[in-house]
This record gives structure tokens, sequence and C-alpha cells, in this order.
């Protein structure tokens, strides 16, 4: 049987505070990198960063983990 005490713990349950997202090579080689984002943050992320299979640096925009 469960316990009061017990009740109240299942019910706690904690949204995570990150997620995970690919940033995807705009260079089109399917290089990607993964990074964490607080779940809070709405607009889409773009970095420049190196993409090996071109050997230059290119832009890598946000796309959903599959």
């Amino acid at each position: 049987m469960l316990t009061e005490a017990r009740l109240k713990e299942m019910g706690d349950k904690k949204k995570k505070a990150t997620i995970f997202i690919r940033l995807v090579s705009a260079a089109g080689t399917g290089f990607f990198y993964v990074k964490k984002k607080p779940s809070r943050m709405v607009e889409k992320l773009e970095f420049r960063k190196f993409d090996p299979r071109v050997n230059r640096h290119v832009l890598f925009t946000e796309a959903k983990m599959k």
C-alpha cells in the first residue's frame, strides 16, 4: 500500500531544464554537432563552426533531434 508521502513524490515530476538540439551544417555535408539548449529559450540557435568535411568554417543552424 502506498503512503501519502510516496504518492506525493510520484506526482512531483519536473520538466527538464535543457534539451538536446542538432546543429546542422549549411554546407549540406550532413555533418552536425549536438548541443544543450535551455528549454525556455525560444529563438533558434545559429553558430559559425568548423565543418571538417569541407575544411572551413560554415554556418550551423538548429534542427530537432530525430
